[in-house]
């Protein structure tokens, strides 16, 4: 069992009720679930009754020969979000992909949707900006199993510092890492001047002052 979305897939039923639907074969110039999505497949769906302004966006689920599609999962509906409970008469289903599960980017080119993403790979030939981990993937949630390795990450100057700009972007600085090298981080500068100024050089020092 697969999530299946394709193009073009209409049919027509005359199920009435809150259950599964029965399909009654395509509409003209279109395709049917069975050629479009596939036995035992899940789709997005969406059902309209025009007549009755009853209308239902979900998720479905195709039987062994795609004859009847069973209302697994209720988006949206006419209904308050609930089931319909559908009037006889003519209705369509058809395939869709519901606004709240697409991703898509917006006017900025930017991604525009805070759902979760649960992919876990990532092309190889595909790289993620520094520049776009605080500042374009904010406000959504990462599956706790998935993981971007450094190898995906676009590359920056080699053996620099990190720093952060006051916009929260990150960037290589002009530190390099052996000048870190000469400064440890857990004690004060002053501390360290200290130790490693020797008795000779402290007299000489005093004497010059």
């Amino acid at each position: 069992m697969a999530l299946v979305i394709n193009d073009r897939v209409r049919e027509t039923t005359s199920t009435a009720g809150s259950g599964t639907q029965t399909l009654g074969g395509a509409v003209d110039g279109f395709q049917t679930f069975a050629a479009g999505i596939g036995n035992d497949n899940t789709t997005y769906y969406a059902i309209s009754l025009n007549s009755a302004s009853e209308w239902e966006v979900g998720r479905g689920t195709l039987n062994s020969d795609s004859s009847t599609l069973a209302r697994t999962e209720i988006l949206q509906s006419s209904n308050s979000d609930n089931a319909v409970v559908f009037s006889a008469g003519a209705k369509e289903i058809f395939c869709t992909l519901p606004s709240e599960k697409a991703l898509y980017l917006d006017a900025s080119d930017d991604l525009a949707n805070t759902g979760i993403i649960t992919n876990t790979s990532v092309d190889a030939s595909a790289a993620i900006a520094q520049t776009k981990l605080a500042l374009d993937i904010t406000n959504s949630e990462v599956n706790a199993s998935a993981a971007i390795a450094l190898s995906k990450l676009a590359t920056v100057t080699a053996s620099r510092v990190l720093e952060s700009s006051g916009s929260g972007a990150v960037s290589a600085s002009s530190v390099t890492s052996t000048t870190l090298g000469f400064v440890d981080p857990t004690s004060s500068i002053q501390t360290q001047l200290d130790t490693k100024t020797t008795p000779g050089f402290a007299l000489a020092m005093a004497v010059a002052l």
